[in-house]
């Protein structure tokens, strides 16, 4: 299988600590893959050097075979979108939060997005700074969405979110990884990683221990036999 990002001794620092300590490690594309480790491992600075929200102290970061330092980064954000752990919903309305990411996207676009997201009905003129949590984290990911990337960054989007949000926004990011997208998803639940991953990319202060299979276990490392 092809690794559509690949990361080539990766070092984050920030006022001298590592975030990321010589990471290396390939992704392959399609599915979900897991990004899962200890508070502190690096993982949020994982998918942020994936479209360029942090910038490699040193090493390199490919997208596709392309090193994403030459790459234009609203236009790899587009290609490799990212939703956060808490929503950031912009004023205004939903269509409006939508038309931010689309200018061009049409009602009957922004209604299936939304639909994706088991948002059905009339959420497009609602108040998009009034909605709960979950309704917003939802509204986030389909603003990400909208723009069609080909790849999903997903930094613990259920964490913060009622029960019924959080298994919309897993029941979505499995459809779409099953029809073609590629998603890494931060997460601290052993039991979410085996429910939406296909592999699992473990992380420990800033290096990489390698992508096994979605039957490891999350705490060990281990295969169960």
């Amino acid at each position: 299988m092809n690794a559509l990002l690949s990361f080539d001794d990766v070092v984050v620092e920030r006022d001298g600590v590592r975030a990321l300590d010589g990471f290396s490690a390939a992704v392959p594309e399609g599915g979900v893959t897991a990004v899962f480790g200890p508070s502190g491992a690096g993982k949020s600075t994982l998918l942020r050097i994936c479209n360029r929200l942090d910038i490699p102290t040193a090493g390199r970061v490919l997208f596709g075979g392309d090193d994403i330092a030459g790459l234009n980064p609203l236009r790899l954000r587009r290609r490799v979108g990212m939703c956060f752990q808490r929503p950031t919903p912009f004023p205004g309305t939903v269509a409006d939060n939508l038309r931010v990411a689309e200018p061009r996207a049409t009602e009957a676009q922004m209604e299936d997005v939304l639909a994706l997201m088991a948002l059905t009905g009339s959420w497009l003129d609602r108040d998009a700074t009034a909605l709960s949590g979950g309704e917003a984290q939802r509204i986030c990911l389909a603003r990400t969405l909208i723009t069609r990337p080909h790849v999903l960054l997903l930094d613990e989007p259920t964490a913060s979110v009622d029960a019924v949000a959080a298994r919309a926004i897993e029941q979505a990011v499995r459809q779409l990884a099953d029809g073609g997208i590629t998603a890494l998803w931060v997460s601290h639940d052993p039991a979410q990683v085996q429910r939406i991953a296909d592999r699992v990319l473990r992380i420990e202060q800033g290096r990489s221990l390698g992508i096994q299979p979605v039957t490891t276990d999350p705490d060990t490392g281990q295969v169960p036999r």
